[in-house]
């Protein structure tokens, strides 16, 4: 019974230290976003205006060191939307993205086809990010992929014992750096390529893939019925809750999908592939900022 309670305890601790709650930090980086966002989202000045005064009263009024980022972001999203009148601020943005995107997978060349290059190669994709200059994304690219947390191996161990993997995508041009895993991963379980039901941020959904031309390749495609970044379980569609928790394997792209699914339980099955581009997030992975991380919970 004194082993089980020891265990117990070293669980609960290592779940306390991933959980990924809102900091100070946080705060900045969801006013920025507003004011992003609602540039983006109309040339309306006076809408423009509005939606930054609106989506910051959001801000004000729901923000708390103990919640969770991603929901705040979620409303403030909402709010430009309706009051600019326009459901996806972000397409011109993800549109040059998937551009981009498309000639950098190509220029970029594996070693060879193994898990782990391909990992790699899956990981390299997630260092788009919106809020950084595209020529600075550029230049990350070419820097070789090590990961602070390594549970690679693992995670491969699981997977030729796994019959259903969903596959969490992030942003519209990571598609291209996905493909060649989720091939991969098809040699041992069946793997579902899940993206956003409409659009949120750079978040991908089924239209940029079609738009991307991509559908074919990227074969069962399924959506999370939000959109929200990361997962909010209260507004997913009963489809997907099922999904989840039907699944052998999680494979959770991006900070997103960290920020909401630390909060859940380890118990092993969730994957998490991310680069983490704000100190939040790699405090919370005890990792230096900008570091890769492959983590099984």
């Amino acid at each position: 019974m004194l082993t089980q309670r020891k265990l117990s305890v070293k669980s609960i601790l290592l779940h306390i230290i991933l959980e990924m709650k809102a900091s100070n930090n946080c705060y900045e980086c969801l006013q920025r976003l507003a004011y992003q966002a609602a540039e983006l989202a109309t040339d309306d000045e006076q809408a423009k205006a509005r939606a930054i005064e609106e989506s910051l009263k959001v801000l004000r009024d729901n923000f708390s060191l103990g919640g969770v980022s991603i929901v705040i972001a979620t409303k403030i999203h909402d709010v430009i939307k309706e009051v600019t009148q326009n459901p996806d601020p972000y397409r011109e943005m993800k549109d040059k993205e998937i551009a981009v995107a498309r000639e950098l997978s190509k220029q970029i060349k594996l070693e060879h086809g193994s898990f782990r290059s391909c990992l790699k190669f899956a990981a390299l994709g997630n260092t788009i990010d919106f809020f950084r200059p595209l020529d600075v994304i550029k230049e990350d690219m070419k820097r070789q992929v090590n990961f602070d947390i390594d549970d690679s191996e693992r995670f491969k161990a699981k997977l030729k014992d796994a019959r259903r993997v969903l596959y969490l995508a992030d942003n519209a041009g990571e598609v291209f750096f996905d493909l060649l895993l989720i091939r991969w991963m098809r040699q041992w379980a069946s793997v579902a390529y899940v993206v956003k039901a409409s659009p949120v941020q750079d978040d991908v959904t089924l239209e940029d893939i079609r738009r991307a031309r991509l559908e074919a390749q990227l074969g069962e495609i399924i959506a999370t019925g939000t959109a929200t970044p990361g997962i909010d379980f209260s507004q997913a569609s009963a489809e997907f809750k099922h999904e989840f928790n039907s699944a052998d394997l999680i494979f959770a792209k991006g900070m997103g999908y960290y920020e909401s699914l630390s909060e859940l339980p380890a118990e092993g099955k969730i994957f998490y592939c991310l680069r983490a581009k704000c100190q939040p997030v790699a405090n919370s992975l005890g990792v230096p900022i900008n570091s890769y991380v492959a983590m099984l919970r």
